[in-house]
């Protein structure tokens, strides 16, 4: 298990957004594998953070397995299948200098995203064809295997479809549990479900597994809308940095 005090002092609160983000305040967890990656390799710090992640699909899954979009879902995860293994080769291939650029680059368009989304307001409606999606599908997996970042590219498309709201939040919840999971042997193959990182990712489990409960009790009682400008600029500028120490 990985010791570093300075680790943990990155990890807890990175865990926490993670946990939030899947209890109810979505797009806060983002920012946990750019924060984490100030301390430890990139590619190792997403190999941690993935069983947490699956632990905490579990619940969301469970609440809303009925109800699901087969045809987006379909589409979707055909690309990312595709995106995941693109984002496994560039992993396998590039200097960790690299990927941990693409690291900052994937949390400053997130970021940047995010606070245009916003400011534009909802998305026109659309109904483009099951190709569209799977390309961004492809975008999805590929930004979910280097950052965790998976969640834009697969917004842009399937937004403006105007799902109704159980049935956008449950295929959001199987589209991404099941991305997750496609990303195990991926993370199998790059070597890093090592017994420490193993270790290290049980020891925030319970972090994790509170902070989602405490998402689902603040999200009932505290607007979201008075974290996510804040917590956009701070990816944003996580990103700049991470992409100045790759550089440096």
């Amino acid at each position: 298990m990985i010791a570093d005090p300075f680790f943990y002092a990155l990890a807890v609160p990175a865990v926490v957004l993670l946990g939030l983000s899947k209890g109810g305040f979505a797009g806060m967890g983002a920012l946990s594998l750019p924060m984490i990656a100030f301390a430890i390799d990139p590619v190792r710090a997403a190999a941690i953070l993935l069983p947490i992640l699956i632990v905490q699909d579990v619940v969301g899954v469970w609440a809303f397995r009925r109800s699901v979009d087969g045809y987006v879902l379909g589409w979707t995860l055909a690309g990312a299948v595709i995106g995941i293994a693109i984002g496994y080769l560039f992993a396998a291939s590039v200097p960790a200098a690299l990927v941990l650029a693409a690291v900052g680059a994937i949390s400053v368009l997130f970021g940047a995203f995010r606070l245009w989304r916003d400011r534009m307001g909802p998305a026109a409606a659309s109904d483009s064809p099951g190709w569209i999606g799977a390309l961004f599908g492809i975008a999805s997996g590929f930004t979910s295997q280097i950052a965790h970042a998976g969640q834009p590219p697969w917004q842009l498309w399937v937004l403006p479809r105007r799902l109704s709201r159980d049935m956008l939040v449950g295929t959001t919840a199987v589209y991404f549990a099941l991305v997750n999971w496609i990303k195990v042997p991926a993370y199998l193959a790059l070597g890093q479900f090592t017994r420490e990182n193993l270790l290290t990712a049980g020891a925030l489990m319970p972090v994790a597994i509170l902070s989602t409960m405490a998402g689902v009790w603040l999200v009932r009682r505290v607007s979201p809308e008075r974290f996510y400008t804040a917590i956009y600029w701070l990816m944003i500028g996580v990103g700049i940095v991470l992409i100045w120490k790759a550089v440096a």
